[in-house]
């Protein structure tokens, strides 16, 4: 069998709109953030989903307990799907970090991570999601840098080009996780 993944970005939040680039930081969702929180939750209602898991940051727990409230499905946190820790530069100008982000791919924000290291957590997480959730349709509400992770395990994106050109964001991505997972070395 195999796991159905369904990811969504949290929603937006006040430093989302000011420009910055909240990292490791909690974030707090904006009024638009609690709507389209509301709106995550009534686009995914009839999706039988089995659990919903999210990062340990507030932004996306706020946005999955607003999407789902009563906890129908479970929610579960995970450390392993936070956002790149920008470490110093976290709370700093989206567009610094933007202008950073290829040279991060390997070399870690100073007193943070690089990208790698989150594509290593979040495929440390998928392994423990194969071998627990095996013929189930789960949500994931994380980070841009956890979608660009899901993108080169699961579709075979590249690195490199996601963080010179990401994509658009959009409501929702699917993919699939074998069941023989993990694949083959990458």
């Amino acid at each position: 069998m195999a796991v159905e993944i369904i990811y969504e970005t949290h929603a937006t939040t006040t430093d989302n709109q000011a420009g910055i680039a909240t990292g490791w930081l909690p974030g707090r969702l904006s009024e638009l953030g609690r709507r389209q929180a509301g709106e995550l939750g009534e686009r995914r209602r009839g999706d039988a989903l089995a659990a919903v898991f999210t990062s340990d940051l507030h932004r996306a727990v706020e946005t999955a307990r607003i999407a789902f409230p009563g906890g129908k499905p479970a929610i579960h946190q995970d450390i392993r799907l936070r956002e790149c820790n920008y470490g110093d530069l976290n709370g700093t100008s989206a567009v610094l970090i933007a202008a950073q982000r290829a040279r991060r791919i390997d070399e870690p924000f100073p007193g943070g991570q690089s990208y790698r290291q989150v594509l290593a957590a979040t495929d440390a997480f998928l392994h423990d999601l194969a071998t627990d959730w095996d013929g189930c349709r789960i949500l994931l509400i994380a980070h841009s840098a956890n979608r660009w992770a899901l993108d080169c395990l699961l579709a075979g994106a590249s690195l490199d080009d996601l963080l010179e050109a990401p994509p658009a964001w959009r409501p929702g991505w699917r993919y699939t996780l074998p069941a023989d997972w993990p694949a083959p070395t990458r």
